[in-house]
């Protein structure tokens, strides 16, 4: 099995999204399914991400924590007063789900950015992709940063993809996750200018409103969008 984990440079950059179109390219070539170690925001009965995922990709999916509040996951525990699991915890069932054979890849999406904080005592997604890699055979995992389009990416982006450096993790690429329909000049120099300066390859670029599409017609844009090959990726 091959693990990927998507992060993001931030919240709200398209990672539930980009999660799905790779799951869907996957599931061309093999069995798929996706984790959401920790789920904010569900207080109100809002879908949460893995929803999303299933609409889209009709993936097997596993959510491992729920909290109300639209908050980083270590404070949503404490203003609801609950204990939620240590990033160790969720980086042992990752690699304990990779190495059962069920399935050929495992999608492992984060919650906000890099850094946020998973739980109580500061961990975060990039130690539980650190765990995961020490976990499992070399190159079996690989990190995708989801990115923004416009103004701000090119320093939000070369900062997360040089945390990952500093912790020996070199991400497998970039994927733009939400293209406008109508780019300006910002988006379109940083289309060229995302692979330049952090030195990854640009996996994809995602059309913004591609989370609204049937599960056939994302299934077919997911193929248009992701334009670069992916070790395991027999689609790309």
């Amino acid at each position: 099995m091959r693990v990927v984990i998507v992060t993001g440079t931030s919240t709200d950059v398209g990672k539930t999204i980009v999660t799905a179109a790779l799951a869907s390219r996957a599931a061309r070539a093999g069995s798929v399914v996706v984790v959401k170690p920790v789920q904010t925001g569900i207080g109100d009965g809002s879908a949460g991400d893995v929803d999303v995922v299933t609409s889209l990709t009709g993936c097997p999916v596993e959510e491992w924590v729920r909290l109300d509040e639209p908050l980083a996951p270590d404070t949503a525990a404490r203003r609801q007063g609950v204990v939620i699991p240590v990033v160790a915890e969720h980086a042992a069932r990752v690699v304990a789900l990779a190495r059962s054979g069920d399935h050929d890849t495992l999608l492992v999406e984060g919650a906000g950015g890099l850094l946020v904080r998973l739980d109580a005592d500061g961990g975060t997604l990039l130690d539980l992709a650190r765990l995961v890699t020490d976990g499992l055979p070399d190159g079996a995992v690989e990190v995708v940063v989801v990115t923004s389009a416009g103004l701000g990416t090119l320093n939000h982006t070369e900062l997360t993809v040089d945390t990952l450096r500093a912790r020996g993790l070199e991400p497998a690429g970039l994927v733009i996750g939400s293209w406008p329909v109508d780019p300006g000049l910002a988006e379109t120099c940083n289309l060229h200018d995302l692979p330049r300066v952090t030195g990854l390859p640009l996996l994809g670029v995602v059309p913004a409103g591609a989370g609204s599409l049937s599960r056939a017609a994302f299934a077919a844009q997911a193929d248009r969008c992701m334009t670069t090959r992916m070790s395991g990726d027999s689609r790309a």
